[in-house]
């Protein structure tokens, strides 16, 4: 075997490797040593078909076999003897003139890591901005608690009903003036102006009070749970039987109890644990804003390009995702194409700071334990269904890159805190307004109009380092793939943000029920 460097410009190497035919047969006949005392054929004892025969029978599969097996020892060959550390996969390509028992020429190119000279880390100082929680703030959190615990009471019998009251009713949908399947029911209540019902439903109840009879004309959405009745206009005979006002919640014992607490003393205790919590959050993202800008001011050094490519592209999908939310969605997008560039720029920042700092790291024996590491992939398998979660952690343990990416926000929090002790604070009192005010005014927060916290959260976080952190593995040549056993295309973060949400509350809906409730949203599982 033998392998030639074809390119070496800047973080990207090329390399031709030819396979001699003789290595490839040696394999083979290896191969057929090992499997031949278990194959069965007619006419012969178990154990005794000759070694010719079985290659035969087997040929393709054999060829696939030692093909693969010798462009993976060539190219990991290849990476320890120029002593290279890959930031991406190896693409492999084999030469489209193979034929068997001619030599194997194949093409590979990758990324490497830059040469990073672990930085000091004496001299980083941090100033650390506290918020003392005051009575004020508490009640202010127990007050908005209390707003999210709807209850309702009856109403008078000639109230009429408005957005945010719940109307009980008895309903019968029809389609061409034929009842359907699942389309009666008895006693429903439901809050007008949550969404809860298919479009028009709701709006139809407004004014209603009890005892009304009403016709409600509606369609079915196109992505209704029910093939028979996608897209049908139909119509609902509702009898009201109650029309009921909310109550405002109370900040009292009452509230407390909802939560299986003694009373509201108890509830001020754990709100007051929150807040400070949350302030604590705020405190940890100003010190860490500090020390990244810091670092990012001390070292400028060339970064893999697909690297930074794939930083965009995520940074990229959650700003569309939050303009799709926007009040003006065209105008939000038109705001995102106008800072393209500086969004790049911060995906550039982003994988520079996130390979400083698994350099600082890995030189400073910082780690993610393996009780610790065995946490986050059973964290991440819960948000698969529990058919797909021993697929999911199967396709971590044979992907060393992708469990590099789950144990990569971990590892970055372990160097962070770790410079955090390294480093000289000093303490100043703020108020909450104050500390949200000088994270607002971060230089990371240049691109984001004042206001878009959307777009602000994804321009403001820093991505973990470890995605270089292991060693990638070689992408196997087309002509190849049959003898490689399929992998998983999990996505290896398992982000709850990769589920689909097709439908507004849909999981508060039951699926089966095609009454007037809205399709059930599907979730996504590992994809096969």
């Amino acid at each position: 075997m033998q392998t030639v460097e074809t390119q070496n410009e800047g973080l990207k190497r090329a390399y031709r490797m030819t396979i001699t035919a003789k290595d490839v047969e040696s394999r083979i006949d290896a191969e057929v040593k090992k499997i031949a005392p278990q194959v069965r054929m007619p006419g012969f004892r178990p154990g005794k078909v000759p070694a010719n025969l079985v290659k035969k029978m087997h040929k393709d599969s054999l060829l696939q076999d030692a093909l693969n097996s010798s462009i993976q020892d060539g190219v990991q060959k290849a990476i320890a003897d120029n002593k290279l550390r890959p930031a991406t996969q190896p693409h492999v390509h084999l030469d489209n003139d193979y034929a068997p028992g001619k030599d194997a020429v194949v093409d590979f190119h990758l990324e490497i890591l830059p040469a990073i000279t672990a930085p000091a880390i004496d001299g980083i100082k941090l100033e650390r901005l506290t918020v003392e929680v005051s009575d004020a703030q508490v009640d202010e959190s127990i007050l908005k608690l209390a707003a999210g615990q709807k209850s309702f009471e009856a109403a008078d019998k000639k109230y009429a009903a408005k957005m945010g009251d719940s109307v009980v009713i008895d309903f019968e949908g029809k389609v061409d003036g034929v009842p359907f399947e699942g389309g009666k029911g008895e006693g429903m209540a439901v809050e007008l102006g949550s969404g809860q019902l298919i479009p028009g439903f709701e709006d139809q109840l407004v004014g209603a009070k009890a005892n009304d009879e009403k016709l409600i004309n509606v369609t079915f959405p196109e992505d209704y749970n029910v093939d028979s009745l996608k897209g049908k206009p139909a119509t609902f005979d509702i009898v009201v039987n109650e029309v009921r006002k909310p109550v405002e919640a109370k900040a009292d014992d009452n509230l407390a109890k909802m939560f299986g607490l003694e009373g509201i003393d108890k509830l001020r205790e754990l709100m007051k644990v929150q807040v400070e919590q949350e302030h604590n959050g705020l405190t940890r993202t100003y010190m860490k804003r500090q020390l990244l800008d810091q670092l990012a001011a001390d070292h400028d050094f060339d970064v893999p390009p697909s690297m930074v490519e794939a930083e965009f592209e995520q940074i990229w999908a959650q700003l569309e995702q939050e303009a799709a939310r926007e009040d003006d969605p065209e105008a939000a997008k038109k705001e995102m194409e106008a800072e393209r560039e500086e969004y790049r720029d911060i995906a550039v920042r982003r994988v520079r700071l996130g390979l400083l700092l698994s350099e600082i790291g890995q030189a400073n024996g910082v780690e993610v334990n393996s009780q610790e590491m065995n946490m986050l992939v059973q964290q991440a398998a819960q948000q698969y269904r529990p058919e797909d979660r021993q697929r999911f952690v199967q396709y971590l343990q044979e992907n060393p890159m992708a469990a590099a990416q789950l144990r990569a926000p971990m590892f970055e929090d372990k160097v962070v805190d770790f410079l955090f002790d390294k480093a000289t604070v000093t303490d100043r009192a703020v108020t909450k307004e104050e500390l949200e005010a000088a994270i607002e005014a971060e230089p990371d927060a240049k691109p984001v109009a004042k206001k878009k916290a959307p777009a602000k959260k994804a321009a403001a976080k820093e991505e973990a380092p470890t995605k270089a952190e292991a060693p990638a593995k070689v992408a196997k040549p087309a002509a190849a793939k049959a003898a490689a056993p399929k992998k998983e295309a999990t996505e290896a973060e398992a982000k709850p943000a990769a589920k689909k949400a097709t439908a507004k509350k849909a999981a508060t809906e039951p699926a089966a029920e095609p009454s007037p409730k809205k399709p059930a949203a599907k979730k996504d599982s590992p994809k096969k």
